[in-house]
């Protein structure tokens, strides 16, 4: 691709003394994509976050957005975030709120279009210090997109939302990103970075362990979950051609088989009584414990 990349990381590191948090990082992520990083807790995604912004300045390498310095791009309203840290005026209203970050930008939104986007419109007059948690992300996001950005970065958007306020937040962003923008966001839910990441990167120890789409991602574990239920549960399972593994919880046992077909006749013709029986495809939550799990073990907790 000749375009400009949105974000080009190149040898980052980052040491806090002797703790080295983001370790020779590499990447290049181009207009258009929507990415999600993932890891375990200590895995450095906030502290790559910060870098590509140029809110923390790393030991060695270079971070780029649009191919210039991240300030360049974040003063030409070219940038939005959405930070874990990232603190309103309490006194404040959210309407105020988010006027008071437009009129700092040359060519934002309106201030309702962003309320809009954000499913704040109906606590617009409420003040910061009274939102719950869930209201002031939604609060925060729409101050991340007034501006009307290119480049959408988010630190763990959707904690502390329920289930229906991620809901309407991931629809708004299905709008945001049809029209072309890049979107990076770090999360802990993995349902999420399956279902709407084009791209997932994973960090593990400060580097980057795996980087693909999010089919490549879970190709990384073969094989399926075969479960079914026994009005009484005896042993053997691992004898069954194709099980790699197996799970007895209560009167259901769950197989990880490399062949559902041959293990599904096995298991019929040894447990004629099996019943409730489901067959699943490995998913990311597996693919994401195979590939850091051995990042884990090698790291000192």
């Amino acid at each position: 691709m000749t375009e400009t990349p949105a974000i080009r990381l190149t040898g980052l590191t980052k040491r806090f003394a002797s703790l080295v948090a983001v370790n020779d990082i590499s990447l290049t992520i181009q207009p258009g994509e929507v990415v999600a990083l993932l890891g375990p807790n200590g895995a450095g995604k906030s502290t790559t976050i910060d870098l590509a912004l140029g809110l923390s300045l790393p030991t060695s390498g270079t971070a780029e957005l649009f191919g210039g310095d991240p300030r360049d791009a974040i003063v030409g309203g070219r940038v939005g975030a959405m930070l874990q840290g990232g603190a309103l005026l309490p006194t404040m209203t959210v309407e105020q709120s988010i006027a008071l970050i437009a009129s700092l930008h040359r060519h934002p939104m309106t201030v309702k279009e962003a309320m809009e986007r954000a499913g704040v419109a109906d606590i617009a007059r409420q003040r910061v210090a009274s939102l719950s948690g869930g209201q002031m992300q939604r609060a925060r996001f729409a101050v991340a997109v007034v501006s009307n950005p290119d480049l959408l970065i988010l630190d763990e958007p959707t904690a502390a939302m329920d289930v229906g306020a991620r809901h309407s937040f991931w629809g708004s962003m299905r709008e945001f990103t049809s029209q072309g923008r890049t979107v990076v966001f770090a999360t802990h839910y993995l349902d999420e970075a399956d279902t709407f990441a084009d791209r997932i990167v994973i960090m593990g120890a400060g580097r980057v362990i795996a980087d693909g789409t999010p089919a490549e991602i879970k190709a990384v574990v073969s094989g399926r979950t075969l479960s079914f239920a026994l009005d009484t549960v005896g042993d053997g399972f691992d004898r069954l051609p194709g099980v790699t593994q197996f799970e007895v919880r209560g009167s259901r046992v769950s197989l990880t088989t490399d062949d559902s077909d041959e293990t599904l006749r096995a298991v019929l013709a040894e447990y004629p009584t099996a019943h409730d029986i489901e067959i699943v495809s490995r998913n990311m939550d597996d693919a994401f414990m195979a590939l850091t799990a051995p990042v884990l073990e090698g790291t000192e907790r």
